[in-house]
């Protein structure tokens, strides 16, 4: 760890002036009305109780001799409950000592939004005087422990025990691009497409003293999908992942929010087991009571509520929540065997247009030249598990080399784009590039139609494999899988098991009601065996339980083809017989 605590202290270190573009973006966050540019969400106070004593914030602790960090506090949702906690402790433990020498260095809070800081100042100065704290040293409480900043970027003074709170959730594309850069910069997790709540976890974990704790409850993508491997290599390599509480489908916020939240608790400690819980009722009791299970010493054997698990995080692999049987067959499956891809087989997503309207049509009645259309394939029609094609088509602008065709050489398609060219030039590829302004998001490549290939929903409750003989062009809410080497109708009982739902929930986020989303970074790591290594035997039984859509039956075939014992076969809910 001490090569990276080098790199810790430079992150720490953010005296350096910013450029006029960086203060200027600073100055327009500061003052954003937009409460999504913000991403500002009201967190219940149950719920904040609830992290607060996760985390280790607790009365019997000797808080005002700790220091507590809240990155955003916005309201106070977080930064109120913890100043009386503070003030507890201090009178609690008989401290004889003023409250501003006492507990002036107790607490670092920051927020960059200035009409918020200036009224949770007030806030603060006004509970504080409630307390009985005196005017003038409410006054000088507030103005030390609250800064009014951008967190990513201002310097502040030493560790934390603790970090708390709601990070924002604010998209690359509300940053403004030279303040973005200026993250991208500092943080290495700043990657692909990161919320912002990504480099406020980064830094706010570096901020942690030894045996710190951070507990935030914020977005759970991060643990599974694309752009938070970089966080969780970090946590992986420097930290332990003490407790995961799902919250999602729980009334955690003041108001609906699309995000789907998860309670974190990480420390700056050796790593060990993960404590996990699930969705618990939203009651000061109850979370009073989880809160006490999650902290215990020794877990309650036989717990119905947190079960503990080894080896959740792994590099920047996605974390593996389920549960331990489950976790150690997919460990197993993945060391021995190949990805979907290296057994051959190709994932991709159907074509985005971005202007849906204009290139998408009834396909008899496109008016175009008959090779500047395909016929396309989309959710709908694909709902019985079979293709019942509803007659859509869409415009095709590309040569089959790749480039766009010339509209002189094709009249009517170039009356056809034109007609409809104010809707299509808006888009921002088209602006981006005025020249190209009629191609679609994606390359269309025709040759994808004729072959055959399954298709496969985003999101679904259940695996929904579809098989399509190669007479469509799948639309963008439709992921496909085309192989040389792997049968399709085999290849599609391996796609409807229990086995490929395993995997999939593994990898992915789940959205709610308990959707999974089967999108391309997650088909991709299902591991299969290669085609050659596949008995005719089993090929056959694999195909002919998949054209029956017997899902039984394609249990029973997988299992035998993965080699699973009845303790696997048992994980997955079934023997298989």
């Amino acid at each position: 760890m001490a090569t990276r605590q080098l790199a810790f202290d430079l992150l720490n270190d953010l005296r350096v002036p910013h450029s006029i573009g960086v203060n200027a973006a600073i100055e327009h966050m500061s003052t954003a009305a937009c409460i999504d540019s913000r991403g500002a969400v009201f967190t219940r106070s149950e719920v904040v109780d609830f992290v607060l004593d996760l985390a280790g914030y607790t009365e019997d602790q000797p808080l005002y001799s700790k220091r507590l960090l809240e990155p955003s506090f916005g309201a106070g949702d977080f930064l109120l409950p913890a100043i009386g906690r503070l003030l507890d402790s201090w009178r609690n433990l008989n401290v004889s000592g003023s409250p501003v020498e006492d507990l002036r260095d107790a607490i670092r809070a920051v927020e960059l939004h200035r009409h918020t800081f200036i009224s949770t100042h007030a806030a603060v100065v006004s509970f504080l005087a409630r307390e009985g704290i005196t005017a003038k040293a409410a006054t000088e409480l507030a103005n030390s422990w609250l800064v009014q900043d951008d967190f990513l970027l201002t310097s502040l003074d030493g560790r934390f025990d603790y970090v708390v709170g709601n990070p924002p959730y604010v998209r690359q594309e509300l940053i403004p691009a030279a303040l973005l850069s200026q993250y991208r910069n500092r943080y290495h997790t700043m990657y692909d497409r990161a919320d912002l709540y990504i480099p406020f976890i980064e830094r706010s974990l570096s901020l942690l003293a030894p045996k710190g704790h951070l507990g935030f409850i914020c977005s759970d993508r991060w643990m599974k999908n694309r752009y938070g491997g970089p966080l969780r290599s970090f946590v992986a390599g420097h930290f332990h992942l003490k407790m995961y509480v799902d919250m999602v489908d729980t009334p955690a916020f003041h108001s609906e929010v699309i995000a789907y939240p998860a309670i974190t608790v990480i420390s700056r400690e050796v790593p060990g087991p993960t404590r996990i819980a699930h969705r618990p009722a939203i009651n000061p009791a109850v979370l009073h009571m989880l809160a006490d299970e999650l902290k215990a010493q020794t877990l309650v054997k036989g717990s119905q509520t947190v079960r503990e698990l080894a080896r959740v995080t792994n590099g920047a692999e996605p974390w593996l929540l389920e549960s331990s049987d489950q976790m150690a067959l997919i460990r197993r499956l993945e060391k021995r065997f190949p990805t979907l891809e290296e057994a051959g087989c190709v994932v991709g997503i159907g074509v985005a247009t971005g202007a849906d309207k204009a290139f998408i049509g009834d396909f008899e009645s496109l008016d175009v030249e008959p090779d500047r259309k395909l016929p396309l394939v989309m959710t709908k029609d694909i709902v019985t598990g079979e293709v019942k094609w509803r007659g859509q088509g869409v415009i095709n602008p590309f040569k089959e080399s790749g480039g766009l065709v010339k509209l002189r050489d094709f009249p009517r398609l170039r009356k056809y784009l034109e007609d409809r060219k104010e809707l299509i030039a808006k888009r921002h590829c088209a602006q981006k590039a005025p020249q190209n302004w009629y191609r679609t998001i994606d390359r269309i490549i025709p040759a994808l139609a004729s072959k055959p290939k399954l298709l496969v929903p985003d999101i679904k409750g259940e695996a929904h494999i579809v098989f399509e003989g190669g007479k469509f062009y799948p639309h963008h809410n439709l992921y496909f899988v085309t192989s040389e080497e792997w049968d399709l109708r085999a290849l599609q009982a391996v796609l409807l098991s229990s086995l490929t739902r395993l995997f999939v929930a593994t990898y992915s986020t789940k959205m709610r009601g308990g959707y999974l989303r089967f999108q391309a970074q997650y088909l991709r790591r299902i591991r299969i065996p290669m085609w050659a290594d596949v008995s005719d035997s089993l090929r056959d039984e694999l195909k002919n339980a998949a054209i029956k859509r017997d899902i039984s039956a394609c249990d029973k075939a997988v299992f035998r083809l993965y080699g699973l014992n009845t303790e696997e076969r048992s994980a997955l809910g079934g023997n298989g017989d």
